[in-house]
């Protein structure tokens, strides 16, 4: 079976996400989940429908967001293609990666990072995907190789319209297979289910289009 990488967002693991990652592995892929905040010393979960109106709740998230760079979680990624190639049951030369949130940056990274190993990335209600930092992900557009598809909230202050513009030129321009779609309508989090801003529909038809996009591995 393909592998995939699920990149959390910003909350972390909790229950939530275990479910996503089990949810797609029933549908016959090799699922790694990993916590980017290893480094960390462990602490009490959030709760992502209340963390963000509780001001004590976002001084303990802040710094834990913040110290994902890019640069480690690619460290930490080429670690994870080791281990799944190291697997009897995975086709190593077929890993799928998706994320959200801050995850979806990390997919859209690990594509460009790892061209020869990444078949296919998807970031939904994705975050910081085409800023002025050095490090942003469609800055390595040119190396991409895997089918990428963007699913963008159709109402998000995380992903304004010119870094949109600017992804998708950047994906257009290194002539990089992919789609860009907006879930009319849905927030920032409309994926995950313990969000505030969970929407059913827009969760399903995401859970549509991922298997579209790795079925095609």
């Amino acid at each position: 079976m393909p592998g995939v990488i699920l990149y959390m967002d910003a909350f972390g693991i909790r229950p939530a996400l275990l479910d996503m990652a089990a949810r797609l592995a029933a549908t016959g892929y090799n699922v790694l989940l990993p916590d980017l905040y290893y480094r960390l010393e462990p602490t009490a979960p959030f709760e992502p429908a209340t963390a963000f109106k509780d001001p004590a709740e976002m001084a303990r998230l802040g710094p834990r967001f913040k110290s994902l760079t890019s640069a480690l979680v690619m460290e930490d990624t080429a670690a994870y293609l080791e281990y799944l190639g190291s697997q009897t049951t995975v086709l190593a030369q077929k890993t799928g990666c998706v994320g959200y949130c801050m995850g979806g940056r990390f997919a859209l990274a690990a594509a460009g990072t790892f061209p020869e190993r990444i078949a296919t990335a998807a970031s939904f209600h994705g975050a910081r995907l085409a800023t002025d930092d050095p490090d942003s992900p469609h800055l390595l557009a040119p190396r991409m190789r895997a089918r990428v598809y963007i699913g963008i909230a159709g109402i998000d202050d995380h992903f304004p319209p010119e870094e949109r513009q600017r992804l998708e030129s950047a994906l257009e321009s290194a002539h990089v297979s992919h789609t860009v779609e907006v879930y009319e309508g849905a927030r920032h989090g409309f994926a995950v289910n313990d969000t505030p801003a969970y929407d059913k529909a827009a969760s399903e038809k995401h859970w549509q289009r991922l298997g579209e996009l790795f079925g095609g591995m």
